[in-house]
């Protein structure tokens, strides 16, 4: 970490700690008024849980679930971007084909978890749908696309899956893939950005009026997805390269180039993207034993879940994960409103999907973000575009550009 993020975590860590009870209360009355959204949930995962229901409190400590209504209402979530994340796998016909699926597949299931629970939950498609939602007293659900894999090489399933109601699409994940390069792949670049048919991609997004989301994606794919696109890109969870220098995280230079243009970074909460987090190889072959023995633990039926936990208490024990913690998720969200301002910075804390940190590991932590920006000196405005403010302004561009070029549509609910 930099004498410059050193500070700010200091500084972070100093005003949490001198706020007062009284403050505290007006933060939760604040916090309340806010559209909160976030824009990276992979919450989905969890639908096809055998036994598993949004509508039931859990908690992190008895199913590794951190999103449900009960903890969107003690949290203040008034909803955001429900993922579609399909992992990356061979780019073969076959494929293609089984990613495609899975996607459709997913996003399926969300429809259905608004239509089964349509008195709690309500599928939003334009920019103005949060609002009319949210004074309904229901919880908001956008869908995003993380890593575009499923697509394959026919574009014109954006808008297969436009029409099933996604509004904000990322192309990369951990590997490259056929649209371009992903900042976290051991081989390298290449194409050292976008493929040919990455850069058609971006521009058929922009036609449909989606909002094109670089997480993911190598510096170069970015930096192209900026100067290509007709709308604002957004970084749906991400960090700062200033304040731990990550694959993942961006650098201030394109994190200024992101605001000039009208884009926006939304800070993430996952660990290993915040601080440096030494190997731990014996808790990593611990985990991956139990993972070989069970299977993926969303699959398990509640009485193999439950052997399971069991087992899983005993390595977390026996190797316990280093965590990062609130203030180190608030040094990157300050540094990042410092360089760009409340206008082009927000909130993606992958929920579900490897995000949160010590003190916050669900959504019920979410106040205290609130609380600590007050304390920074973020006043009510500005907490209104970190929240929700900012991402749907991208979303409101994307639908504008969309609708001068005549050429999308959308799928009522």
């Amino acid at each position: 970490m930099g004498r410059h993020a050193f500070r700010i975590a200091i500084l972070a860590a100093s005003f949490a700690s001198a706020i007062p009870a009284s403050a505290a209360e007006d933060a939760m009355a604040v916090h309340q008024r806010l559209m909160v959204l976030d824009t990276h949930m992979d919450t989905p995962m969890n639908f096809g849980r055998p036994g598993w229901s949004i509508m039931d409190a859990h908690t992190f400590e008895n199913d590794l679930s951190q999103i449900d209504h009960p903890r969107m209402v003690t949290g203040g979530l008034d909803g955001g971007f429900f993922a579609v994340f399909t992992q990356q796998g061979a780019r073969t016909p076959a494929g293609y084909a089984a990613a495609r699926d899975a996607a459709l597949q997913r996003g399926l299931e969300i429809r259905e978890m608004v239509a089964r629970h349509g008195d709690t939950f309500e599928l939003a498609l334009r920019a103005d749908d949060a609002a009319r939602i949210a004074a309904r007293g229901k919880r908001i659900v956008y869908i995003g696309i993380e890593n575009s894999y499923p697509i394959g090489k026919d574009l014109t399933l954006l808008k297969t899956f436009y029409d099933l109601g996604v509004r904000m699409v990322g192309p990369i994940h951990f590997s490259n893939n056929d649209l371009g390069d992903s900042a976290t792949d051991s081989k390298g670049a290449e194409f050292h950005g976008l493929s040919p048919l990455g850069k058609n991609f971006v521009a058929e997004a922009n036609r449909l009026g989606m909002v094109l989301d670089a997480s993911h994606a190598s510096d170069e794919v970015f930096d192209q997805m900026v100067a290509l696109s007709t709308t604002p890109v957004i970084l749906s969870h991400s960090g700062a390269s200033a304040v731990f220098r990550h694959p993942r995280n961006i650098d201030d230079a394109r994190i200024r180039k992101l605001a000039q243009t009208g884009g926006v970074i939304q800070i993430n909460a996952y660990s290993d993207y915040l601080i440096p987090i030494a190997p731990n190889p014996q808790r990593a072959a611990a985990l991956r034993a139990l993972g070989m023995k069970y299977g993926p633990y969303r699959d398990l039926a509640p009485t193999a879940f439950k052997s399971y936990m069991t087992e899983r208490s005993v390595i977390e024990t026996q190797y316990p994960a280093r965590k990062a913690g609130i203030d180190d998720v608030m040094a990157h969200l300050l540094h990042t409103l410092k360089l760009a301002g409340p206008e082009h910075v927000g909130i993606g804390f992958d929920w579900d999907g490897g995000g949160g940190v010590t003190g916050m590991m669900d959504i019920t932590g979410l106040p205290e973000i609130t609380k600590r920006l007050m304390a920074a000196g973020y006043g009510e405005d500005d907490l209104a575009k970190i929240w929700g403010g900012n991402v749907l302004r991208l979303l409101r561009a994307a639908e504008a550009k969309a609708a001068t070029q005549g050429s999308a549509g959308f799928l009522h609910p």
